[in-house]
């Protein structure tokens, strides 16, 4: 990661989605925003994701972050909830995409475990850790925006990890050894 690098970070929705801009300065990581866009009032699922696709790519011109990090949809039991939570989180990676950014996703067990240390942490208890990482003072009305920053934080620590580029795209420990040769000690 360079020296200054922005992270947008993306809480898909269909009825709110949650949005956080991070800069990241010498490696420590800043708030720049954290809000959510309503969808709610909009009927039609069509104009709801052109409103997406629409503000995410508003951000990008505005903030031009390097990358972007979006929570993946969890399995639930109602699969229409499903598709219309992936039509949403499509459009908003095809937004960055077509702005030529990086796009990096998330599940939110992996959100939840590289902020508070713990993969089942519910949202009071991943807010509370921003709130100290960040030195946040005021709760935002809705935790789909922390959820958006928790996943900006968690790219940023993901892409930052010392093993980060050792783990990404490996198929196992065969896969890692033939990569990493310089690593394997003869006794």
């Amino acid at each position: 990661m360079k020296k200054d690098e922005i992270i947008l970070g993306i809480d898909p929705g269909t009825q709110l989605m949650g949005f956080a801009l991070l800069r990241i300065h010498n490696q420590v990581p800043q708030v720049i925003l954290m809000d959510v866009l309503k969808l709610a009032k909009e009927k039609d699922i069509y104009a709801r994701l052109d409103m997406i696709h629409s503000k995410v790519a508003e951000l990008i011109k505005i903030y031009k972050p390097a990358t972007f990090a979006i929570e993946a949809p969890f399995f639930g039991k109602n699969v229409q909830s499903m598709l219309k939570l992936g039509r949403a989180q499509g459009v908003a990676i095809a937004a960055a995409m077509q702005a030529k950014i990086t796009v990096t996703e998330y599940s939110p067990k992996k959100v939840k475990q590289s902020i508070t240390g713990n993969g089942n942490a519910d949202k009071d208890q991943v807010w509370k850790m921003l709130q100290r990482i960040l030195q946040i003072e005021e709760k935002p009305q809705y935790f789909d925006a922390t959820d958006a920053l928790a996943v900006a934080l968690c790219h940023h620590y993901q892409s930052t990890s010392p093993l980060g580029a050792t783990v990404k795209g490996l198929k196992g420990w065969d896969d890692f050894i033939a990569k990493n040769p310089s690593r394997i000690k003869n006794k």
